[in-house]
């Protein structure tokens, strides 16, 4: 996959809740979910097997990173088309998407929202 070089988005951290995640991970899953996060700035169609809708939701998405056997999911949302707003994140353990979590993001979502 070809990356173009130059940041086609812009990503932003909601409050602290991703970067709180962000800094308990291992050295390696930090550098898995930078280089992630460097796709979704520079590609102009990304993959879903880094990106994808939550059925269900409106404009709710999440970021998806492996590395190795772990499983990490970041939520996320579009605001103004180029900008990333990502939320809530956490390592994945099961097949399902935890409706905890989900809930979670949608109300975060909801509060960026009112307090733009």
């Amino acid at each position: 996959m070809e990356k173009v070089g130059e940041k086609l988005r812009d990503i932003l951290f909601f409050e602290t809740y991703f970067e709180d995640f962000f800094v308990q991970q291992k050295p390696k899953v930090r550098e898995k979910i930078i280089w992630t996060l460097e796709l979704l700035q520079e590609l102009p169609v990304i993959p879903a097997q880094y990106l994808k809708h939550i059925h269900g939701t409106d404009g709710l998405y999440e970021i998806r990173i492996q590395n190795g056997s772990d499983i990490f999911r970041i939520f996320c949302f579009f605001d103004e088309g180029k900008l990333v707003v990502l939320i809530n994140a956490f390592q994945k353990k099961t097949q399902k998407l935890p409706r905890k979590e989900v809930k979670r993001a949608i109300q975060l979502k909801k509060d960026y929202e009112n307090n733009k």
